[in-house]
């Protein structure tokens, strides 16, 4: 069961800048930052309001370290902007399946690390009306 809006992915050409924008424009604050070697990214999670399953939702900046990566070549093609949406669930694995069984293809076969120790897939974007969708599950069954 998806049980909120996680973070909306934004895929940025240069970090502290996009960072800077959205604090002194809406005042959100960087709640974790770090660098994703497997995704060959650093980004900053900006938390934005609390949710009613004791979650969160948040805005995800990402910027690239390196020209092979995803979020990179994505760049190049679309400029900056919303890269994708990701929705929470208690279970990656059991909602991956379910929506795999509804056709939709899952992205990889399991679920890797994002974010703050999460669990994460994606599901292809021209199965979801154009828009990349990823599913998270939170480090040790809590909530970020």
């Amino acid at each position: 069961m998806l049980t909120r809006i996680d973070h909306i992915g934004i895929a940025c050409f240069d970090l502290d800048r996009t960072v800077e924008f959205y604090r002194s424009t809406y005042g959100f604050e960087v709640f974790h930052s770090e660098v994703n070697e497997e995704q060959g990214v650093r980004e900053a999670m900006l938390r934005i309001n609390g949710t009613d399953d004791g979650g969160a939702s948040y805005l995800q900046l990402l910027e690239p370290t390196r020209e092979d990566s995803t979020v990179a070549k994505w760049l190049a093609k679309n400029g900056e902007g919303v890269h994708h949406i990701a929705f929470g669930t208690a279970d990656v694995d059991a909602e991956a399946a379910d929506i795999r069984d509804k056709g939709v293809r899952v992205l990889y076969d399991e679920p890797r690390t994002g974010s703050m120790g999460s669990r994460i897939t994606f599901l292809h974007p021209k199965d979801c009306g154009g828009v990349l969708t990823e599913l998270v599950t939170s480090a040790a069954g809590g909530h970020r």
